[in-house]
């Protein structure tokens, strides 16, 4: 890094510690970081593109959960729920930030509940979340346990002895607008806007960051992504390491 990038890194560290309009659009880059696979990737790899005969499209659909319900959560215990994973840098980053006042909102695309974990508190889940379950016959509510300590191929109702579902956006499912409209208000509102660990390619949800209005826009992604030129900034490195970098002002 030459001392110009040295002294812009600096501008910007005190414009973010001197702001209080911070938003965070993460993917799940961020949770790659708590040793979470990216299914994505995984899948653009060609590494398990099938179970069973079917594509992660056709297993995580709304159709395979109701005709098929016991090759669906086969494939999502062992793909999309890792109940022992723990929050990492970049959440931790972020949770206190928020206790500072500086961060408005996180906008997530992940499902599984770390920003939370780590205290994070005003989090918009686009895609839902694991941790979140109901009964698809009576609507009663149950945690994460339900699912991951359930004896059956199926995850059952211990009132009613329907199948408990996952609260997570299914392919062939739409967005919970309500999540949708606080998250748009968020990103329109932010004076500065991070994206950490999302390609910027699955939409709806990166059609979201058209509704920012802002100056400020700070990419950080392993890959280019298709905002990087309108971006004021672009690091490639690791989410944790460029924010904890971004939270310590000298």
């Amino acid at each position: 890094m030459d001392l110009e990038e040295m002294k812009e890194l600096e501008e910007l560290k005190e414009h973010l510690s001197a702001s209080q309009k911070i938003v965070f659009f993460g993917g799940a880059g961020v949770s790659t970081e708590s040793g979470i696979p990216d299914f994505r990737s995984s899948r653009a790899d060609n590494h398990d593109r099938f179970y069973r005969g079917y594509a992660p499209e056709e297993l995580l659909s709304a159709a395979m959960l109701q005709e098929k319900p016991e090759i669906f959560f086969s494939y999502y215990r062992q793909h999309l729920v890792h109940p022992r994973a723990q929050p990492n840098r970049a959440h931790r980053v972020l949770a206190s930030w928020e206790d500072q006042g500086k961060l408005q909102a996180v906008v997530t695309q992940n499902i599984d509940g770390l920003h939370q974990e780590a205290g994070s508190k005003t989090v918009w889940e686009l895609h839902g979340s694991v941790h979140r379950n109901s009964c698809l016959a009576c609507g009663k509510s149950f945690g994460l346990k339900s699912i991951v300590e359930s004896t059956g191929a199926v995850p059952r109702c211990d009132t009613c002895g329907g199948i408990i579902r996952p609260r997570v956006v299914l392919y062939g499912e739409s967005l919970d607008q309500s999540v949708v409209e606080e998250a748009c208000r968020a990103i329109s509102r932010a004076e500065i806007l991070i994206v950490g660990g999302s390609s910027l390619v699955v939409h709806p949800a990166a059609g979201l960051l058209h509704h920012y209005r802002g100056d400020c826009l700070i990419i950080v992604n392993r890959d280019e992504t298709p905002w990087d030129d309108r971006a004021r900034r672009v690091f490639r490195g690791s989410i944790g390491e460029v924010l904890e970098e971004m939270a310590a002002v000298r």
